[in-house]
């Protein structure tokens, strides 16, 4: 085999890079500078993920720069690697510093690559929620190798995703190549002269367990006064977003209670990576007390085992590992008195001490950068090994890109058509401090028509949709809005009869005592939503509490639609309480029920739930498809199915346009179907529908339909004239039958938005049938 050391080889190294303040930012930073070290005719560069606007003041081995939440930026990337010709793709995998629900965003770009992708696994979870696991599958399915940090990565690896262990490399956390040093030698610079030192340092969060070292010090203390502690690092930025320093000062009044205040020393800063050298130098014991054993890597406690530091650490994976062999010692975890003994049986011996320190010392030089950086151009060449002996898919030559097309991915001819940007401009015009108002006049909010509770719970569906899969156009507060839009949905409550109201004037003056049963399941639809993906704890503790309110009141309703949106806001709500005894058995009412109605009305020619086609009716199959799928109920999924189907195949036309039921007429049994007004919630309906029947088979089927009904918005329908407006972010009211409607409503942009999100979040893996007929927006190929 040539060695890739010898090759002239562009290898571009993905994930987060200094001057960014994190591990992972350190980590991308120390085995690109390694790897281009001793692999000097490579050209080594990076593509540098941003988590704020203005980005960072990267170094020139920087050479493109994603923007996390953006996930057209991925797309671009990648066709930026393969204009360059890249030959090995990097990736730093955690999840957290990419967008999309679970990080979903990084798939677009993985999708698209055509060059070998080794990825390195920094978190590997063993009871992974679903968006995670299908993130985690996606991710594995399309890197060529893997490397983990530690053999129980592997195992996990091979127990939960089922991967072969031939396709992963177990490589050390690489770590700098200290000298052996005295600590008593570097103390003077900190102040800490004469002293034992015991040292935790990182990012800081409640995950660390300093709380318990803090707890220990008095009993450490008593036996050996001379001891301080320091706790070195800033705390986590994603921490000061929601709660500040709260966890920090917590940790200072409890070092002041216990009476160690003068032992306790805390550096509240991320530090340059010499500074951390002269603190590691210092230090006598590193703690490392954190709470749960689901940690597979500790570049941390990597990096002070190099240093030949003693170590005193609860078992969590990595610790067991490289503390096992005398190299350290390990305590149960959450318990104060362990931690103080196991520190004072350490400097009670200092001869122990230094066997351990030495051990440590001699499993570090098998983790030092350039060592670390030999084992991953090993894994880069087995890589383009694996890849040339993989069987390749011709590609025809009129949709080649480029000679190495045959790798995969995307070529430009046969990409799906790019999503419209996100734009909230209509959407936030159309709100204030109240909520959004539910029409317009052209794209001007009527104020005369005031608010509904539909609209509002629309907006707040879109919202923590839009907030789970982390897309949020720049300059947009999110916050704001949703938390208007709940607050509304709040006040709609009547707490007496348990009902929602639906119309409010702009006085904010409710216009009746109860709102229709439609409008009282969407608000439960929407308040589901808050509780099963806001990250705002606020949010979801008063979205459970109203839903919980409402929720009563569903067993005597008698629309079917309230039914189904009923449905779909339990569907929301047990994503955070799967196993909720009260929604679990409301919810198989209502599917029941709908049972019923199938038995009642359908038969062969008219496989339907009612005497007629009317409005939002793709919701019907929805949410026989997600229960069927979820509760296990096979004649729900069934039915969900087959009733999409026929619906799919009545609402296309012979030129392949989505043809929704008119409003002007619907569409009863046995009797003459509408064609106009077709409206956007139909449209929006059949997408959804379409997404979820794709989750619930993976047939690509569903994905066609799927973007085929996105796409009417666009201007794929009757009279090829695009609703949505690129200007103002707003979309039309309605297709006539000689024209578009010229207002904005908010029903109608909420709909498109709500459509174009679940395009994003779904993220199809196959490209676009051709169209069959011109039209202004998608010409005839």
């Amino acid at each position: 085999m040539v060695s890739l050391v010898s090759q002239n080889q562009r290898i571009a190294f993905l994930g987060n890079y200094v001057p960014r303040l994190c591990g992972i930012a350190t980590f991308t930073h120390d085995l690109c500078e390694s790897v281009a070290a001793i692999s000097r005719n490579s050209d080594c560069f990076v593509t540098a993920i941003n988590d704020r606007a203005e980005g960072y003041s990267y170094p020139p081995r920087v050479r493109f720069e994603i923007m996390e939440k953006d996930l057209d930026s991925y797309r671009r990337t990648a066709d930026l690697l393969n204009f360059n010709n890249t030959d090995l793709l990097c990736v730093q995998h955690e999840f957290g510093i990419y967008g999309g629900n679970a990080g979903s965003h990084l798939l677009a770009l993985l999708k698209e690559v055509r060059m070998p992708v080794v990825t390195t696994l920094h978190t590997i979870l063993r009871d992974p929620d679903a968006p995670q696991r299908r993130v985690m599958e996606a991710l594995l399915s399309r890197s060529s190798r893997l490397v983990v940090m530690s053999l129980k990565g592997l195992e996990i690896l091979k127990e939960t995703y089922g991967v072969s262990d031939q396709k992963v490399d177990v490589i050390p956390h690489g770590i700098p190549d200290l000298e052996f040093l005295k600590s008593r030698l570097c103390k003077e610079q900190f102040g800490v002269a004469g002293k034992q030192v015991l040292l935790t340092f990182g990012l800081i969060g409640p995950g660390k367990g300093i709380e318990y070292a803090i707890e220990a010090l008095p009993e450490i203390v008593r036996n050996h006064p001379e001891v301080v502690y320091l706790v070195l690092g800033a705390t986590h930025p994603n921490l000061i977003a929601i709660e500040g320093e709260r966890y920090r000062l917590s940790l200072e009044r409890l070092a002041h209670e216990r009476g160690v205040k003068d032992h306790v020393i805390f550096y509240n800063r991320f530090v340059s990576s010499d500074d951390l050298k002269e603190f590691v130098r210092a230090t006598d014991i590193y703690l490392t007390p954190y709470l749960s054993e689901a940690q597979v890597t500790s570049g941390t406690l990597a990096y002070v085992i190099g240093a030949g530091k003693a170590v005193v650490s609860t078992p969590y994976w990595h610790a067991q590992e490289l503390l096992s062999g005398g190299r350290g010692i390990l305590v149960p975890f959450q318990d104060p008195q362990a931690i103080a003994k196991g520190v004072c049986g350490l400097l009670d011996d200092p001869t122990r001490m230094e066997e351990i320190c030495r051990a440590a010392y001699a499993m570090g030089r098998e983790m030092i950068w350039p060592r670390v950086a030999q084992l991953y151009l090993q894994t880069f060449e087995k890589a383009r090994r694996d890849r040339r002996q993989e069987p390749q898919v011709p590609v025809p030559v009129e949709r080649r890109m480029a000679p190495r097309a045959a790798f995969g991915g995307w070529t430009l001819a046969s990409r799906p058509l790019e999503l419209p940007p996100l734009k909230l401009d209509h959407i936030i015009r159309m709100s204030d401090g109240t909520g959004i108002f539910q029409h317009a006049i052209f794209n001007v909010p009527n104020f005369h028509e005031g608010y509904c509770t539909d609209d509002n719970a629309r907006a707040y569906i879109l919202c923590n949709l839009l907030d789970e899969i982390g897309t949020q156009p720049p300059g947009e507060n999110l916050a704001v809005q949703s938390t208007s839009y709940l607050a509304f949905l709040a006040a709609a409550l009547d707490r007496t009869t348990g009902r929602f109201r639906n119309f409010m004037n702009h006085g904010r003056q409710w216009l009746e005592d109860a709102g229709s049963e439609d409008s009282h399941g969407r608000a439960l639809w929407a308040l589901g939503s808050g509780v099963g993906r806001s990250r705002n704890e606020g949010h979801r503790k008063l979205a459970s509490q109203i839903f919980d309110l409402g929720l009563a009141a569903v067993e005597k309703f008698t629309s079917p639609r309230a039914w189904n949106f009923t449905i779909l806001g339990i569907h929301e709500y047990q994503r955070r309480f799967p196993n909720d005894e009260k929604t679990g058995l409301l919810r198989a009412v209502l599917v029941e029920r709908l049972i019923t109605l199938w038995k009642e009305y359908s038969s062969e020619k008219w496989p339907w739930f009612e005497a007629g086609l009317t409005y939002d009716n793709a919701r019907f199959s929805e949410v026989m498809i997600l229960s069927g799928d979820s509760m296990n109920h096979k004649e729900a999924l069934t039915l969900g199915l087959k009733s999409l189907r026929w619906l799919t195949s009545i609402q296309t036309t012979a030129k392949g346009c989505f043809r929704p039921i008119g409003s002007n007429g619907f569409y009863p049994r046995d009797g003459v179907r509408a064609d106009f007004d077709q409206q956007p919630l139909e449209a929006l309906a059949m997408a959804s529908a379409c997404h979820a029947a794709l989750r619930a088979t993976g047939d690509t089927f569903w994905s066609q339909e799927a973007r085929r009904a996105f796409e009417w918005f666009l201007g794929r329908n009757d009279l090829t004239l695009p609703l949505y407006d690129f200007g103002t972010g707003g979309c039309s009211d309605g297709l006539h039958h000689d024209r578009v409607s010229e207002n904005q409503g908010a029903e109608s942009s909420l709909a498109f938005l709500l459509s174009l999100a679940e395009m994003k979040l779904t993220d199809p893996d196959i490209p676009p049938e051709p169209f069959s007929h011109p039209c202004p927006i998608f010409p005839a190929p």
